[in-house]
């Protein structure tokens, strides 16, 4: 797999709203064949700081999504929201899912 974490620092001003903004790329990102994951989190102490946490089946889907015409929307419409270029950090992976963390197992999981 693909794994890609990015963080996207917003303006103050379009800080609560981003998920907002950000939702038809979102949107169109799941509903990539390849894609497994597209997930944002807002920090807990930088209200204006969020993360993507996202991952494509292979190479050829990564490929696929920067090529895609919601990505290039997104290249044009999110940046006048963000404060500086988001930094990302983009490796491969042997795996295909989520892996369970071992070292906080529960025993009795709902």
């Amino acid at each position: 797999m693909i794994f890609i974490t990015a963080r996207f620092q917003v303006r103050p001003e379009h800080a609560d709203e981003w998920p907002r903004i950000a939702e038809d790329f979102t949107r169109a990102t799941r509903d990539e064949p390849g894609c497994l994951f597209f997930d944002w989190s807002r920090d807990v102490e930088d209200p204006t700081q969020y993360v993507l946490v996202e991952a494509f089946r292979d190479g050829e889907a990564g490929a696929a999504h920067v090529q895609s015409e919601h990505f290039r929307e997104a290249q044009r419409t999110l940046p006048p929201n963000l404060t500086r270029t988001p930094q990302v950090i983009n490796a491969e992976l042997d795996q295909d899912d989520w892996s369970l963390l071992g070292e906080m197992q529960v025993d009795a999981e709902a």
